[in-house]
């Protein structure tokens, strides 16, 4: 009797060893199914959750217009961090195009215009929710904010004009500058002259604006943002001629979000 007992002992620990491992393991799959649930609730709900997101853009300015790729990661349930790379144009409210000839194919050009003004951004900032859906057909309000480095390209505008009875490409700052305003034109140059002649300003810029979010499933993304922006360049910038040099920039703008959340 003696010698049974240990092994009893040891038989009895080694069932309920046996019995907690089984428990625990049917208790796992129990878990994931609830985390599983709680996730599909909150989609249910309209409660946006990922860890991830990247957003393409397509905005109009009141000054011009643009593109951007947003990258996100999540910091808490309403707040995420933002590294944005942004390309723009920017046009000067007096530019007006005019035809070369009378005729209804004629060319046309923009009278007086010095250079073209792009901008290539870098920035970070922040998006935070203000409301959640609600339900999935509802919409998101989050706010945003960003900031970063600006620099603005400058190509000059070239036009094909009449120089002594010859055609010739012309720009602004030039010894054919009395013919560029005042010489017979016969249309704009077209996007191939300037590039390599093209100056760099650096700046910076900040942006704040709303986004409305009313993708329907929580990994996709499609909003519209409303906000503003601020620029600023370490020199003046001409894009018209006989017209005043700016170096700060303020416009609003409208875009169109597409992207992916995970």
């Amino acid at each position: 009797m003696t010698v049974k007992k240990p092994f009893l002992l040891l038989a009895c620990v080694l069932s309920s060893l046996f019995s907690f491992a089984q428990d625990s393991t049917r208790n796992e799959p129990s878990e994931k199914k609830q985390r599983i649930n709680a996730q599909a609730k909150q989609e249910e709900e309209g409660i946006l959750t990922y860890r991830r997101q990247n957003i393409f853009a397509f905005q109009l300015r009141t000054n011009g217009y643009g593109m951007y790729f947003e990258h996100g990661r999540s910091k808490s349930p309403r707040l995420t961090n933002l590294y944005l790379v942004e390309l723009s144009e920017t046009k000067h409210p007096k530019e007006e195009k005019e035809p070369s000839g009378d005729g209804f194919l004629s060319s046309t050009f923009v009278y007086g215009k010095a250079n073209n003004f792009y901008q290539a951004k870098l920035g970070f900032g922040q998006q935070y929710i203000l409301g959640q859906k609600g339900n999935k057909n509802g919409v998101a309000v989050m706010a945003v904010y960003q900031g970063g480095l600006s620099l603005g390209l400058l190509r000059p505008y070239y036009v094909l004009g009449v120089v002594g009875n010859k055609e010739k490409d012309i720009k602004y700052e030039s010894a054919d500058s009395i013919d560029f305003l005042t010489g017979q034109i016969l249309g704009a140059s077209g996007l191939s002259k300037g590039w390599d002649e093209l100056e760099v300003n650096p700046g910076a810029f900040v942006k704040t604006s709303l986004r409305f979010d009313f993708g329907r499933f929580n990994e996709t993304v499609k909003a519209v943002e409303i906000g503003m922006s601020l620029e600023a360049y370490s020199k003046e910038i001409l894009q018209l001629a006989r017209v005043e040099k700016k170096r700060l920039f303020f416009q609003g703008h409208v875009a169109i979000l597409f992207g992916r959340r995970k």
